[in-house]
């Protein structure tokens, strides 16, 4: 949160006919299969206190325990979203993963495994890397590229981890974004990898603002530049309840103000034969915020021809037990209110 007629083949076609005969995972097969769908939450605590880098770990950040991925599975979950720190796991631009921190993410991935969800791994940057916006001078677009060619490499083709390109790229044009997240797709894919990949737009990829203009080309145009050669990949929205939309407040604006703001970016994923996810939304235990939270999830759900699922924001066992959003139970073993209706949405969402 804040704190998608020639004779001669592209490149990219190549590649996807290569990769097809190589893998033998077109997406014309998984057309042919029951789509899968999704219901979780985000597992904070390996991206807190980024102004330390590297920081320490344990006392300046975390990553989850077993304890936490078997709470997020006793709730009929089946994805957690697992946002981490670009510059931890990769100290120098180009240069070779840090080892400890790779470790970390397998040890991750491996835990989740064992209670049977899936994994997203969520570059927690908005499109910055130590303080330098992607695309800008010095900071190339084949910098993000290449981090994900590394990660292709050490989790390339295992179903259970996803990549999410991004979180909440800002202060980048649509344009701009969309070529530095297609540049990070054909690296993975040139990696041999055909992992599902999350890929948000600009302006904090908000569900809300997907075809506006105030922050200069939609990204309902710009995104729509975006290919995959072989064709596994869902746009990822944020959508938070409070006025600005910027999940600051724990105050929601009305009791369906969740699939208003979806309603635009619903319609663009149908229109253009896409698949949207909800990374991230968060609603406080006030009544009103607890029916935008069921609103917003049933919406979702009528509509999972389009809608692949969801991941809440956001549980981890460092918040605060009074923070609005926060996921984890209380002191007494008991699940907080959102949780019970994320719990109950879940089970609906993937029975």
């Amino acid at each position: 949160m804040r704190r998608i007629s020639s004779s001669i083949a592209s490149p990219r076609w190549l590649l996807r006919g290569a990769l097809c005969i190589a893998l033998a995972a077109c997406a014309s097969t998984a057309i042919a299969q029951d789509p899968v769908r999704y219901a979780g939450v985000n597992l904070a605590g390996a991206e807190f206190n980024s102004a330390r880098k590297p920081g320490v770990v344990f006392k300046d950040y975390l990553y989850p325990s077993d304890s936490d991925y078997a709470q997020v599975a006793a709730q009929g979950m089946n994805i957690v979203r697992l946002p981490f720190l670009w510059e931890r796991l990769q100290p120098t631009a180009n240069g070779v993963l840090d080892a400890a921190q790779l470790g970390y993410l397998r040890t991750a991935v491996s835990r989740a495994k064992s209670h049977n969800l899936r994994v997203i791994l969520d570059l927690h940057n908005y499109a910055k890397y130590k303080g330098t916006r992607i695309g800008s001078d010095g900071m190339p677009a084949s910098v993000l590229a290449d981090l994900w060619r590394r990660l292709a490499i050490e989790f390339g083709n295992d179903d259970t981890v996803i990549f999410g390109l991004m979180n909440e790229p800002n202060g980048i044009s649509s344009g701009d974004w969309a070529a530095a997240a297609q540049r990070a797709i054909d690296a993975i894919r040139s990696a041999g990898a055909y992992n599902l990949i999350m890929v948000p737009g600009t302006a904090f990829t908000g569900a809300h603002s997907w075809n506006s203009s105030w922050y200069g080309v939609p990204n309902a145009q710009s995104m729509m530049s975006i290919e995959d050669p072989v064709e596994n990949l869902v746009f990822e929205v944020h959508q938070y309840l409070d006025q600005d939309y910027s999940g600051t407040s724990a105050n929601c604006v009305s009791a369906s103000i969740g699939s208003e703001k979806l309603r635009g970016f619903t319609k663009w994923l149908r229109e253009n034969g896409h698949q949207g996810f909800l990374g991230e939304f968060g609603a406080s235990s006030n009544a009103t915020c607890m029916a935008a939270l069921d609103d917003m999830l049933g919406y979702v759900q009528d509509n999972a021809d389009v809608w692949m699922g969801w991941t809440a924001w956001a549980a981890g066992a460092w918040w605060k037990i009074d923070y609005a959003f926060g996921l984890r139970p209380n002191p007494d073993g008991t699940d907080k209110p959102q949780m019970r209706v994320l719990s109950t949405r879940a089970k609906q969402m993937l029975d």
